[in-house]
């Protein structure tokens, strides 16, 4: 494997005293279990042994139990399944916070139920405030709206219901806006409104705005309303964002994920990410990638890198950008024509220039490459660009640039992953949950040769992460592995199966190799002495348990440096006397 190194080597060593120079007792004990611990050397196991924040010892319930004395916590495992950590690879952090702060709109089946739901939201919202929803895709819904145009709903009834409120609702891809006529007039748009390069208006018959915004345009908007906010007092912002990110990292340790990909944030947040890490507020270890422009970029890049800041909680060491959109709103940039709409071939939300420039900054700095790529022709051109910078920049060590998603790849570009040792920044669940639509955009012979085709990058030699991209995804880790080892889409029916990952495969994907790309595979992803103890027991086997228990799998322990900050709730015993 790629990252087994020296250091690698010496925690494989298993020498607890000698690692960690100090008495091997333990602080915790988790006994009688079934041990998966990514660890080459030493793949199983039935116990482990924390001393402070690091992995004290790893073993048979024989060896570790002599790490115990009267202070050690003991617990029983009683048959249950313990693994690294899960480690979201790509999602928002920020974002999953603040979308459990606004209307839920993932589980509407019609358009017609999204109006109700902001109908009832405008009745307790003061007039004038702004009303947020999230997760509305209109491939899953089981009618089309009426009126429509090419699938999507107008304003009309919304706008109606709601007179005296601004309402801005996000795709779920996060690619896509939809806007009533209120937010509209705020925003200026009208007939006569251009869209910026990267976008589209969507337009009825009479060139009206119809309040659908893909990509770019969605800024029009989203501007707007963020002159809103900037309006309110600084202690209420500084409020609300401390909060989404304690609902957020409470959220990820519910699910077992102790570290976190954060895919995209400005220098503002990290300051203020920085801040939740000085006041050990953050629940979860976050590896951030700063989005901003070359401008900003080329200012304060230098001054911002971090790696393990806050007893590492907290790394700031890439930078990412987005050459194209997504494929649910046709906004993926495809080398030929989308099968539904083939007068596009998506959109190019950013220029081959200006993601080179972001680049050329991020070398000068020392700075990790990641790259939203979701067409065919998007990956293609992400790729050229490394290939560019390689050879006009080399390095004796790899350099792990990044495309995240690598949804949709021409069979030509499959094996260059692996020449060029990028990674494929990747997410089950997205293969599943788009599987609805996936041929219709693409048809069957583009799906088939390399729609979500994890087991060719594989074989190519790629490294394959995984994760949820939440909050356009639920953050749990377990739909997602699930996705990755069946790819099962209904009763009896997978998405071309032949890619699906094994249960190893799909497990790395989660640890040992999302810490990889982060450059934090010695520090995290596998259990093995001296590492950081970051744990989770869950309720079901992962490597051997039918498929159909996957999902049925509970969170019973998460462990963040050797504490205990999320436990299953104990049942309730049935009462049996019927009462």
């Amino acid at each position: 494997m790629k990252y087994v190194t020296a250091a690698f080597l010496l925690f494989a060593a298993w020498s607890p005293v000698t690692l960690l120079g100090q008495s091997p007792t333990a602080d915790l004990i988790l006994v009688g279990g079934q041990v998966t611990t990514m660890d080459p050397a030493r793949p199983r196991a039935e116990a482990i042994a924390v001393k402070g924040d690091r992995i004290l010892a790893v073993g048979s319930n024989e060896e570790i139990l002599k790490y115990a004395d009267a202070e050690t916590r003991n617990i029983d495992l009683q048959g249950q399944f313990l693994m690294p950590g899960f480690i979201e690879g790509h999602a928002h952090f920020l974002g999953l916070g603040q979308s459990m702060m606004m209307l839920n709109l993932a589980g509407a089946g019609t358009w017609d139920e999204i109006v109700d739901q902001v109908a009832e939201a405008a009745k307790v919202t003061p007039p004038g405030e702004w009303i947020i929803g999230r997760g509305w895709h209109q491939s899953k819904w089981k009618e089309l709206p009426a009126p429509n145009v090419g699938g999507y709903p107008t304003d009309a009834r919304l706008s109606e219901l709601t007179p005296n409120h601004p309402v801005l609702l996000t795709h779920a891809s996060g690619h896509m806006s939809f806007a009533n006529s209120y937010a509209m007039r705020l925003a200026g748009v009208d007939q006569e409104t251009v869209a910026p390069s990267g976008g589209e208006i969507l337009r009825d018959e009479s060139n009206q705005p119809i309040g659908v915004f893909r990509e770019t345009a969605q800024g029009l908007i989203a501007r707007v309303r963020a002159r809103e906010e900037a309006k309110r007092e600084p202690a209420e912002r500084l409020q609300k964002s401390m909060r989404a990110i304690q609902l957020a990292s409470e959220e990820c340790l519910r699910k077992g994920v102790t570290s976190f990909q954060d895919a995209g944030s400005s220098f503002a947040v990290v300051d203020l990410l920085r801040r939740a890490a000085n006041q050990r507020k953050l629940g979860v270890r976050l590896y951030v990638m700063i989005r901003d422009s070359n401008d900003a970029l080329q200012a304060n890049l230098s001054r911002t890198k971090m790696i393990g800041y806050g007893d590492d909680f907290l790394t700031v060491r890439a930078v990412k950008r987005s050459i194209d959109g997504a494929l649910g709103p046709h906004g993926a940039w495809l080398l030929a024509p989308y099968d539904d709409l083939p007068g596009s071939t998506g959109l190019n939300t950013a220029t081959i220039e200006s993601v080179t420039r972001t680049a050329e900054i991020a070398i000068q700095n020392g700075f990790q490459v990641c790259v939203h790529a979701i067409g065919d022709r998007a990956n293609r051109e992400v790729l050229d660009i490394y290939e560019q910078m390689f050879r006009q920049y080399p390095s004796n060590i790899p350099r792990r640039w990044r495309i995240e998603h690598a949804q949709h790849l021409h069979p030509d570009d499959i094996l260059r992953f692996g020449q060029l040792d990028v990674i494929a920044s990747m997410q089950g669940v997205h293969c599943t949950s788009d599987a609805v639509f996936v041929p219709k955009r693409l048809g069957m012979r583009r799906s088939a040769e390399g729609a979500y085709a994890w087991q060719s990058l594989l074989k190519s030699g790629a490294i394959v992460t995984n994760g949820t991209d939440a909050p356009v995804e639920d953050v749990d880790p377990l739909a997602s592995f699930y996705a990755s080892v069946t790819r099962q889409i209904g009763e009896g029916v997978t998405f071309f199966p032949e890619q699906k990952m094994t249960r190893m495969q799909a497990l790395r994907s989660y640890t040992l190799d999302c810490a990889y790309a982060a450059y934090e595979e010695t520090e995290k992803g596998s259990l093995v002495p001296g590492k950081l103890a970051d744990l989770v027991v869950l309720s079901n086997d992962l490597t051997s348990c039918p498929d159909d228990a996957i999902l049925k799998t509970e969170v019973v322990y998460t462990i963040v440096g050797g504490k205990i900050v999320y436990q299953q709730e104990p049942r309730q015993p049935l009462n049996r006397s019927g009462n």
